[in-house]
């Protein structure tokens, strides 16, 4: 992490508030934690309370557990909220192969959770995160009591995920903050641009000669095999019916990722499927509006566990 504790602290205070928060003198750090998977070392962030029902965090692309600072903050008092790093994110170590199909992550997840010793658990995933948590409750849906799919799903909108891919790929090559801060608002101006400085500390690495470099491998985006990896994602179409516990298609009100008529359509292929729509947010809805979000997983989650 690039932040102090200290500016760590300020800085969540500073976005809380915004939020709509009132954390006061509630704010808490996460603990820092790495567990290995195979070959694989993955960093997650632990927001303590291990006795509470625990919910697992998936960010998603070019994101890292940091995302869900706010909405961790939030549940913590009643939830064992934990926000993994994905494999080519973050801290978490890269593909030495390059690989980062399906497959792969799916094994990731369930590596996971098994070293942590999670048996039921609520699984909440976002994008990318989102297709990893469908996955893995369609291949094991005994392991969950609850899940929270955020703005993705089997279909999803070509000219939005178009646009994430090719703000991913162009700004790769940014090196200096103002420049990176720069190209950010200009894809999603929701943003402040001071609370942006703060949070891109989580997602940059300064290197020796003080520029700056995403921590994100961008093999994912490069060489992922696009025309492959839509056919693994319609194919959970396949296996919805699998997943029995209680979920939730979460869209965000602005996203042009994912429509309400896919959010719509998906929750309705669900057995316990619902569907919400969470205003004044696009595609990264924990980070547009997590009060509203928050808000939302709250009622879900009070009223079906």
């Amino acid at each position: 992490m690039s932040l102090s504790p200290e500016e760590y602290r300020e800085h969540l205070e500073s976005t809380s508030v915004r939020a709509g928060f009132s954390f006061g003198a509630a704010i808490v750090l996460p603990e820092s934690h790495e567990v290995h998977v195979g070959r694989m070392r993955f960093h997650y962030l632990d927001w303590g309370n291990k006795q509470l029902p625990p919910i697992v965090f998936l960010h998603g692309g070019a994101l890292n557990a940091h995302t869900w600072d706010l909405v961790c903050l939030a549940l913590r008092d009643q939830y064992h909220c934990i926000a993994l790093d994905q494999r080519g994110h973050g801290d978490s170590d890269w593909s030495e192969e390059g690989d980062y199909s399906m497959n792969a992550q799916l094994g990731d997840t369930k590596g996971f959770v098994d070293k942590l010793g999670l048996d039921k658990f609520i699984l909440v995933g976002m994008s990318l995160g989102a297709i990893n948590s469908l996955a893995f409750a369609v291949n094991h849906p005994e392991r969950l009591e609850a899940l929270v799919i955020i703005d993705a799903g089997p279909e999803m909108r070509r000219p939005g995920s178009s646009r994430i891919r090719d703000f991913v790929n162009g700004v790769a090559e940014t090196v200096t903050i103002e420049a990176i801060i720069e190209k950010a608002l200009e894809f999603n101006p929701r943003r402040d641009p001071k609370i942006l400085r703060r949070s891109l500390m989580h997602a940059l690495r300064q290197q020796p000669d003080g520029t700056w470099r995403w921590k994100y491998d961008r093999r994912r985006f490069r060489v992922l095999d696009q025309e492959k990896h839509r056919s693994e994602r319609a194919a959970l179409a396949d296996g919805l019916d699998n997943i029995k516990c209680p979920t939730l298609i979460v869209r965000g009100g602005e996203s042009d990722v994912f429509h309400e008529e896919d959010g719509i359509k998906l929750a309705a292929r669900l057995p316990n499927g619902k569907f919400v729509t969470v205003p004044r947010a696009g595609h990264t809805v924990q980070g547009d509006n997590p009060k509203d979000l928050v808000a939302e997983l709250q009622r879900f989650l009070r009223k079906d566990n």
